[in-house]
């Protein structure tokens, strides 16, 4: 199983919300690169960024950041928030970008959806941010009337080769993962799933691989130190698949 570990970016700061509310913001790093670097020594190959600006704004805001952390590490990075446009997924992946990930976008217009998987395959990830089961949006703003299920089986559909599924109500408060709805999900779809949300320890990590899953994203328990990333990889049982 891989592991993703996490760098969230807030007004060009590195950040850290709980539940997804903007207004928790906390810093937890004082450099996007340094901390990305950092992660490398410790054994990752792959990195999730999240744009938080762009998620609310609807356009990408940080992507100089990106680019930086790409252009400066072998890393593989992954990067969410605010991807409308199929120009915007070309701006990232021509930029260098491993992966882009699609939230509202991918629930408000299928057809963009359904195109961005359709040109780029594998190099797109459908994320599905869930509160209540229902699929939230705008930067976790608002929430709509969609089961994350049905959510997720119209994205296979569509020929989505990976979910990242957020339960909102986890996230960033270290309070363990959602493993009933992440077995359900994956049990549910042929994608590769990676779990987000609420990771807190190595004993989370092996839960999350007994399931069978893709990958996890660790962020706050990275920073709060009550997981250590050489901990999670070891859990994780290896970071064997490049892909």
């Amino acid at each position: 199983m891989l592991i993703f570990p996490a760098i969230d970016i807030k007004d060009g700061r590195c950040v850290r919300l709980q539940r997804g509310n903007y207004a928790t913001a906390q810093q937890v790093a004082e450099n996007a690169l340094q901390t990305a670097k950092a992660f490398e020594a410790s054994g990752a190959k792959w990195l999730h960024m999240v744009d938080l600006d762009g998620a609310k704004d609807a356009h990408p805001v940080n992507a100089p950041l990106f680019f930086q952390v790409v252009k400066n590490t072998n890393l593989k990075v992954e990067v969410g928030g605010g991807i409308r446009r199929m120009e915007t997924i070309a701006y990232y992946l021509n930029g260098g970008v491993s992966r882009v990930i699609l939230g509202s976008a991918a629930l408000e217009n299928h057809d963009f959806a359904k195109e961005a998987i359709r040109t780029y395959v594998e190099k797109v990830a459908i994320g599905i941010d869930a509160r209540n089961g229902m699929v939230a949006t705008e930067g976790w703003l608002n929430t709509s009337s969609v089961s994350y299920l049905d959510f997720a089986k119209e994205m296979e559909q569509l020929g989505a080769q990976t979910l990242i599924f957020t339960d909102i109500s986890r996230d960033g408060m270290l309070s363990g993962p959602n493993i009933e709805m992440l077995d359900t999900l994956n049990r549910s779809v042929s994608c590769n799933v990676i779990a987000s949300g609420g990771v807190r320890n190595r004993e989370d990590i092996q839960a999350l691989r007994k399931l069978g899953l893709y990958g996890t994203i660790c962020g706050k328990s990275l920073y709060a130190g009550s997981l250590t990333l050489e901990d999670a990889l070891y859990a994780a049982g290896g970071q064997e698949d490049e892909t």
